[in-house]
């Protein structure tokens, strides 16, 4: 009765995996609550709180005049929402659990399965926080017209990817450089506060600005999405094509790092933590 029975056929296996994932996105969702819903309401406090913060500070600045015409608001949170969506799937891949979990010592489980929830998990809270507070907005307060919906969706997509393959990188290095990893982690998801370009119009910018910024993945990522969201905004100093293979690099990159981190795996890395 202690005997596991392997699947014999590629379906089964793909449902059993599928089945793992789903179980592992519940356990991510509910970490930080035991309630789901709950859970789901407090990340949409912090982005509403996020886009209150900066339509304040533009209001009192007097930089209102120079964001895109159209919704203020809207142009905020074509922003704030892929700046969330990119850090917080970045810190959740970084702080999934790694081969020496105790997690990992049930024998369907592996850190692929446990890298994959962390990050679906994120998203399903992102989307779904992101679906909640633009049907409010648009409900309660003024109707809202989004130029190309699909596309504008498919660059958070993006954002969530490119999250996803620098968080795989530095977690096929946390083992091997613990306090690095998470200064760097937590350097970059500061620093893309401004990195990110969702303070500016990337197409006001001047040059010598615009090579400070045309690095970052996310600022493609949400100067792209911006150009789908509003009818009179056409990108210019940014691509879609640098932040997806930036993305599929660094992923093939953290992929093999973890495979190699996984086969080198100990127990005392732990006590390093």
């Amino acid at each position: 009765m202690f005997q596991q029975t392997a699947p014999k056929t590629t379906l089964a296996s793909a449902l059993n995996v599928a089945e793992l994932i789903y179980h592992s996105i519940v356990r991510n969702i509910r970490k930080t609550h035991g309630n789901a819903m709950l859970s789901i309401l407090r990340n949409m406090l912090q982005a509403v709180i996020f886009v209150m913060a900066f339509f304040v500070m533009f209001s009192v600045l007097g930089m209102r005049g120079a964001a895109l015409r159209g919704d203020f608001l809207l142009y905020i949170m074509s922003g704030v929402f892929l700046f969330m969506t990119h850090t917080k799937t970045l810190g959740a891949v970084v702080g999934a659990e790694g081969p020496s979990s105790p997690m990992m010592k049930h024998a369907p489980m592996n850190t692929i399965i446990s890298i994959a929830a962390t990050a679906l998990s994120t998203l399903y809270i992102q989307v779904l926080s992101l679906f909640a507070i633009l049907f409010i907005y648009h409900a309660a307060w003024t109707p809202i017209t989004i130029d190309q919906p699909i596309a504008a969706f498919g660059m958070l997509l993006l954002a969530w990817f490119t999250g996803i393959a620098i968080g795989m990188v530095l977690l096929a290095l946390k083992p091997w450089f613990p306090t690095f990893v998470g200064i760097a982690s937590t350097v970059y998801q500061r620093a893309n506060m401004i990195a990110s370009g969702k303070m500016f119009v990337a197409n006001t910018m001047p040059g010598f600005m615009i090579a400070m910024f045309d690095w970052n993945p996310l600022f493609h990522c949400i100067d792209q999405s911006r150009g789908y969201v509003f009818l009179n905004y056409a990108p210019r100093n940014s691509s879609i094509e640098y932040p997806l293979w930036f993305g599929i690099i660094l992923l093939m990159l953290g992929l093999m790092g973890e495979f190699y981190t996984r086969r080198h795996a100990s127990l005392s890395w732990n006590a390093r933590r």
